[in-house]
């Protein structure tokens, strides 16, 4: 394997790890961590309080909705080719074909991105990860891991995570200003995300016993539906 670039060497380095993880780990209901985990989560609550809500709440003031609907179909169209990839992993070649047709459609009708002229022809849109996919190929999720910043990451997840930078062919596309570009990606996933959940996040603390084990509870839910295929629970999902 020495003719391999060194991104491919530390996607398999890094999925080695994670695999191993998720054959290790305990049962995806067991928090071994609980202790840790929640004291993790209250440093990201704390943080969310004092920054992302905050971004969030401005966001919503200030953007006419046409241009966050735009922002969001960006986004989404963006991580359009890694859904596609973990679609053909899965072996699911009726939902790439969408996939692939939806990017195709919206790239170039819908001025990059920014429209969704796929919906308006009756082409779904999917979401899917290489979590998912490890979760359909039979691997665990592994005990649930509370991560600063990032939130919920058990090993199979965090894995995924990882995977999916590199599935991403915008990853091995060089250009000026990239890193700058990548960093502003990732900071209007996160202002999108927050801005889409506030109501929802809200209504889920102010009805909850057990803030964290709500969430806990909500988070493995979703995943193993994404897993199983059915219907997921109406829990907002990580960006």
């Amino acid at each position: 394997m020495t003719g391999e670039p060194k991104s491919a060497k530390r996607l398999w380095a890094a999925l080695a790890a994670g695999l191993l993880l998720c054959a290790c780990a305990e049962t995806p209901e067991d928090d071994p961590y609980e202790a840790t985990n929640r004291a993790i989560f209250a440093f990201n609550q704390r943080a969310d309080r004092a920054v992302a809500r905050p971004v969030a709440e401005f966001y919503l003031r200030t953007a006419p909705d046409s241009v966050r609907r735009g922002v969001h179909n960006f986004l989404t169209n963006l991580g359009a080719p890694a859904v596609l990839a973990n679609e053909l992993l899965q072996a699911r070649p009726t939902q790439a074909l969408e996939t692939a047709g939806g990017l195709a459609v919206n790239t170039t009708l819908g001025i990059g991105g920014f429209v969704d002229a796929a919906a308006r022809l009756g082409i779904p849109q999917h979401e899917s990860d290489f979590g998912i996919t490890l979760g359909k190929w039979g691997f665990r999720e592994g005990p649930y891991l509370m991560l600063p910043l990032l939130g919920p990451a058990p090993p199979r997840d965090l894995t995924g995570k990882i995977a999916d930078v590199f599935l991403d062919p915008t990853f091995y596309v060089s250009y000026g200003g990239k890193t700058y570009a990548e960093l502003g990606v990732g900071a209007l996933n996160i202002v999108d995300w927050r801005a889409a959940n506030i109501d929802t996040l809200d209504n889920i603390e102010r009805t909850s016993i057990d803030y964290y084990a709500t969430t806990r509870s909500l988070y493995l839910q979703y995943r193993k539906a994404k897993v199983e295929g059915g219907a997921a629970a109406d829990t907002p999902d990580a960006p």
